[in-house]
């Protein structure tokens, strides 16, 4: 016979592991593991399992932040590729999904390498790791620092730390150049979100709504991500350019298209970002002016820096996570 301290502990133990099960409410659980309708009687209460003892501490334990690859070999806009980043996580957590494109360089490199454009020439990888330990420092943004943004950056990070995202980095076909830059993104729109994006909810730890799902890019990168989140408004929240490769006369072409999606989508919300060497500088200014007149709520960002491959990896890759991070759970633009 064991002693009553024994058989105490041993019912404890058992109440703690009904307590993590998922099967039902706590209170519901508490109550089974102490009714004697439930239990065996008060002298026959048995030790618990390995099993029983190994279920609390397995659903604590994290999953790594992976990567994964989807490739097309046939698509309407030829060989495509995606490289999936996929956030460090709980078994059960859900994130929201944000969509990149690279730029021009990358474009030529082909599918395969270009889709790893953020990852491997940007240093998304890089700022993933970094965003986990703020503050952010100048040598983070590879010295392109206004000191005031910097500061709202970190103050944004200490109030509400980055929480994760799953990145689909999608390839960028050079096919967007000329004057009109919406009449051939089509194709490659009805393929990000009808196909990538549809993927990221099935396959992928995604929320998998369009109030949680975002658009972005750089250089031509911003012109694909701008032209298909205008045509396509209903399956985003937040739609971005940084840098983006628009001309001037452009300017009132993407304002008209962004008051008809705000009509489609009233939630939806627009961010540009230019830097101060940006080539597109005038074009992206003329934009945001053009939004303003045609009544279209948008947030413009200037920061310093070149239109080159040391802003992408500086303000660039980290403007972009933070901010998508932000608007898709709900908070302000910074």
């Amino acid at each position: 016979m064991r002693s009553e301290l024994t058989k105490a502990l041993a019912l404890g133990a058992l109440i703690a592991i009904g307590g993590c099960s998922k099967q039902s409410p706590p209170g519901e659980r508490l109550a089974s593991a102490a009714s004697p309708s439930a239990q065996a009687g008060p002298t026959d209460v048995r030790e618990p399992s390995e099993r029983e003892r190994a279920v609390a501490p397995a659903a604590a334990v994290k999953l790594p932040q992976t990567e994964v690859t989807w490739s097309y070999p046939e698509t309407p806009v030829g060989p495509m590729s995606a490289v999936v980043v996929l956030p460090e996580r709980l078994p059960d957590e859900r994130f929201a999904v944000l969509l990149t494109f690279h730029g021009t360089g990358e474009a030529r490199k082909g599918p395969e390498k270009g889709a790893r454009g953020w990852l491997d020439d940007y240093g998304m990888t890089r700022a993933l790791s970094r965003l986990k330990h703020p503050p952010l420092t100048a040598e983070d943004l590879q010295g392109f620092v206004d000191e005031a943004r910097l500061a709202k950056l970190n103050t944004a990070l200490a109030e509400q730390p980055y929480r994760g995202l799953v990145i689909v980095n999608s390839y960028t076909p050079d096919m967007l150049r000329g004057e009109e830059p919406f009449t051939k993104v089509p194709p490659l729109a009805k393929f990000a979100v009808g196909e990538l994006l549809a993927r990221a909810a099935r396959e992928t730890p995604a929320i998998g709504t369009p109030q949680t799902t975002g658009v972005d890019g750089i250089s031509l990168g911003g012109r694909a991500a701008l032209a298909i989140g205008l045509g396509n408004p209903e399956a985003f929240a937040s739609v971005g350019g940084l840098q983006p490769a628009f001309d001037l006369e452009n300017a009132g072409p993407v304002a008209t298209r962004a008051a008809q999606a705000r009509r489609r989508n009233p939630a939806l919300t627009f961010r540009l970002l230019t830097s101060d060497g940006d080539y597109f500088l005038g074009a992206t200014k003329a934009m945001s002016a053009a939004m303003k007149a045609a009544g279209v709520p948008h947030t413009l960002v200037v920061v310093p820096g070149p239109h080159d491959y040391p802003f992408n990896r500086g303000p660039a890759v980290y403007e972009m996570l933070i901010h998508h991070d932000r608007v898709l759970r709900g908070l302000p633009p910074i």
